[in-house]
């Protein structure tokens, strides 16, 4: 009888030997099989634990297909360490993978993005089988997808989710939207700062696409893992639950601590667009909101003010800034009324809201443990750290192509120094200093150009080691 991996290895081996047979002149499903086999085992052995219902999945779904099929007991194939080791398989793309990638970047054709997209599915189907993925499984899967995608990059192949040319890397700067036009010359920018009317996106976009605009993000190495393994985590549950499986309630509330300036927003607001396309939020739109808004002079006003801006985010995410300002002053502080609303609003609406919550490392920490339901509910901290010296280059270089402006290398070496001397101290503005840095750089060129009759249009988009200033 087929298992839970039946469909998604069936489909595999369908689009993927039908590309490589197309190429090679001759029937390839039986590479294929291996391939889809080696995959599953992988993921399988990823935390060197092979638990009953994996082997029997297995067994099921993977060991029928072998030739000759593998008709043993789970307890047999344990013992027989069939699947030992085999996590090394995702260490680096495989021979197939890399056939694909080849052709695609001779004849501009879209094989291994349809291997992408039946391997990562069969991925998370695999994690699925169990009940909760281990953490190790959800690191395979992340390092599995990376690598397929750094592969597509080096060969010029384009990304799933990603527009563009070829081989185009799009990066740009927290507070601005992923380039979603032809090419990176065509973005646009928006401020650093939303503002605080809800940011409504269209109908859910994919998942990938959004996961692709995170991976184009200036830096966050760590952040953007950890909102990947938590996408895959979502994932899996759903997988789980169109199955109607058992699921674990997966919190997909927040904590995110950090400088200003460092990109919270940003991944705030495409965190919200993720679990709207997960289905996990309904609208996938994003509200912020501080001390300020939720916070009343007068006793029985606060939970009022503080209900009416969470209402506004159901559906979505609430993003919180400077969260900890909640629970200073005295018992008597309206701070704590507003925090009781938000606890209570947050477990009767469980199923479609997300809150972040955002502020400095050490407040934040004091405020989660000083409320049980805090505590109870923020169970995932995120931290945002900040920028180096060559990402906030890059981040200036991001707002300035956005404004068709670029820097020249004077200008580069320059802003380098600038931002080398700025202390790293504790409220460092971080994309924000630099978005100030771009601002008054654009002004000072103004000034430099207003003496000259007709600046070519060269002139008019260069900005110069004498346009940069500190801040």
């Amino acid at each position: 009888m087929p298992g839970p991996l039946a469909e998604p290895i069936a489909s595999f081996i369908e689009d993927v030997s039908a590309d490589l047979s197309a190429l090679a002149g001759r029937d390839m499903r039986h590479e294929c099989v291996i391939e889809a086999a080696n995959l599953v085992g992988a993921l399988m052995d990823a935390d060197e634990r092979h638990t009953d219902t994996e082997l029997r999945a297995w067994l099921d779904d993977v060991g029928t297909i072998l030739d000759p099929p593998v008709l043993v007991t789970p307890d047999r194939l344990r013992d027989g360490g069939m699947l030992e080791g085999k996590r090394k398989w995702l260490a680096a793309p495989s021979t197939l993978f890399d056939l694909l990638v080849r052709a695609d970047a001779r004849d501009g054709s879209t094989r291994a993005q349809r291997y992408y997209t039946g391997a990562t599915r069969l991925a998370h189907a695999t994690a699925a089988v169990d009940l909760v993925p281990s953490p190790g499984e959800l690191a395979a899967l992340d390092i599995f997808r990376t690598k397929l995608l750094v592969k597509m990059d080096s060969v010029g192949v384009p990304r799933p989710g990603r527009s563009g040319r070829p081989g185009t890397t799009a990066r740009h700067a927290p507070g601005s939207p992923a380039i979603r036009p032809s090419s990176a010359s065509e973005a646009t920018a928006e401020p650093i700062d939303s503002p605080d009317t809800p940011d409504v996106p269209s109908p859910a976009r994919p998942i990938e696409d959004l996961l692709a605009e995170l991976d184009g993000l200036v830096g966050l190495k760590d952040v953007k893992a950890d909102v990947r393994r938590l996408a895959s985590l979502l994932r899996i549950q759903k997988i789980r639950a169109e199955r109607q499986l058992p699921t674990l309630e997966t919190s997909h509330h927040l904590v995110f601590t950090g400088n200003p300036g460092t990109g919270k927003t940003t991944v705030a607001r495409l965190m919200s667009q993720i679990l709207a396309s997960l289905g996990v939020v309904s609208k996938g739109h994003l509200v912020e909101t501080d001390r300020s808004k939720l916070v009343a002079g007068f006793v029985g006003q606060t939970a009022e003010r503080t209900r009416l801006v969470l209402e506004s985010a159901v559906g979505g995410t609430l993003l919180i800034d400077e969260a900890y300002a909640l629970a200073r002053g005295s018992e008597q502080d309206f701070g704590r009324e507003a925090i009781d609303t938000l606890v209570k609003f947050m477990e009767d609406h469980r199923d479609d809201l997300a809150v972040v919550a955002a502020g400095y490392p050490a407040e934040m920490a004091t405020l989660i443990d000083a409320n049980p339901g805090l505590h109870s509910r923020f169970t995932r901290t995120v931290h945002f750290p900040d920028y180096t010296t060559e990402e906030l280059v890059l981040i200036f270089g991001a707002m300035s192509e956005a404004m068709r402006y670029h820097l020249d290398e004077s200008g580069r070496r320059q802003l380098e120094a600038v931002i080398d001397a700025v202390p790293r101290t504790r409220g460092f503005g971080n994309a924000r200093y630099v978005r100030n840095a771009f601002e008054a750089a654009v002004s000072r060129q103004a000034e430099r150009l207003a003496s000259v009759a007709e600046p070519s249009d060269d002139q008019l988009t260069t900005l110069t080691a004498d346009d940069i200033v500190g801040i």
